[in-house]
């Protein structure tokens, strides 16, 4: 298992020294954002003399980028938007394949105008999974074209919001190059240290095997995020469950300062 972090936890644009900020905090791996390299999160175009300095930085860090973000909202009440969304992951997708990184991490969306990240009461309508579930088979279609992975994230306030659904749309779409994040802190939003490991244990064995990719956020009792290993969230027994499951992928933590990623890198080395 490689431990790692969001390359935005640290300031920057230029990717070499984003990602030595990544190693020198004890990362071995990153989930990349394409605005650690000068664009927009979901660009128009990824210029080639971008991912060549992406290369360059990766080969002089000696840190791997496991993961790059398309997030869009794939559930948006608008079409015009959910579809300019998806011309920019067919962006970030090519850029992926480009790069040679195999997985390109998603947002099931929210019926919320303004945050993706944002519940919002009609998302429990069929109507909005079924226009999330539209926009994954294009998104899907692009990711088969170019040979990369996709990996929603269970989370509270978008469509997807636990690992029954996850597995519900996996099965829906029936492709191989959907995976999942598995986010410990994202799969509740109140709960006491028991509570939070038992949903978490109770995700871990539903999906087993189709996890790609770990995350590594906390979150408080009464629901405020937290930086790994402050909150309640059973790190220990988490890491251990998803070895149990053979999983030796990527941890990234995120939701956390660059003062504090050095800490984080030595709390969850310690774990392994």
């Amino acid at each position: 298992m490689q431990i790692g972090v969001f390359a935005k936890t640290f300031p920057g644009s230029e990717p070499a020294g984003v990602l030595a900020s990544v190693r020198d905090a004890g990362f071995a791996v990153t989930q990349f954002n394409l605005a650690c390299a000068g664009l927009p999160s979901m660009p128009d175009d990824v210029p080639a003399a971008a991912i060549r300095a992406i290369d360059a930085a990766v080969d002089s860090s000696g840190v791997g980028l496991v993961a790059l973000s398309g997030t869009y909202n794939m559930a948006h009440p608008d079409k015009q938007v959910r579809d300019d969304g998806l011309r920019r992951l067919a962006v970030v997708i090519e850029a992926a394949a480009r790069l040679s990184r195999p997985l390109v991490t998603l947002c099931t969306g929210t019926r919320n105008r303004d945050d993706q990240w944002a519940h919002h009461p009609d998302n429990a309508d069929p109507s909005a999974w079924t226009d999330m579930a539209v926009e994954m088979e294009k998104a899907l279609e692009l990711a088969e074209r170019h040979g990369v992975d996709l990996g929603i994230e269970p989370e509270q306030a978008n469509i997807v919001t636990s690992a029954p659904d996850a597995m519900r749309l996996i099965a829906e779409m029936g492709s191989k190059r959907l995976r999942i994040v598995l986010d410990p802190a994202n799969l509740f939003e109140q709960a006491d240290t028991a509570q939070a490991r038992a949903m978490v244990a109770a995700a871990v064995e539903r999906t087993a095997s189709h996890v790609a990719m770990a995350h590594a956020k906390d979150r408080f009792a009464d629901g405020r995020v937290a930086t790994a290993g402050q909150g309640v969230v059973d790190f220990p027994d988490f890491i251990a469950r998803l070895k149990a499951t053979g999983f030796d992928g990527p941890l990234v933590t995120h939701g956390l300062s660059a003062g504090e990623a050095p800490g984080v890198a030595r709390f969850l080395k310690g774990l392994l």
